[in-house]
């Protein structure tokens, strides 16, 4: 399988900004792999959308997938979930 290349719109780097430094690494970590498997074990495809979630602890990284060559994966927003 090819890698896909990954693109962050320009609001993810603000939506990160605020974290701790250790969430922040294990969110780019997350995406960093998203590259080499785009539909991992656990990723929930949304309805009514060409987009994808992954949960990464108490936050959720949502991304659009485009399979034709070449391949691209764009992560769209950084949502924190609140309890």
């Amino acid at each position: 399988m090819a890698s896909y290349s990954v693109s962050l719109k320009r609001s993810v780097p603000k939506d990160l900004e605020p974290l701790p430094a250790a969430d922040r690494a294990r969110i780019m970590e997350r995406i960093g792999a998203l590259a080499d498997d785009p539909r991992p074990h656990g990723c929930e495809k949304l309805s009514a959308l060409e987009r994808y979630r992954i949960r990464v602890g108490d936050y959720r990284i949502v991304y659009a997938i485009e399979d034709a060559a070449p391949s691209a994966l764009t992560i769209v927003h950084l949502i924190v979930k609140s309890f």
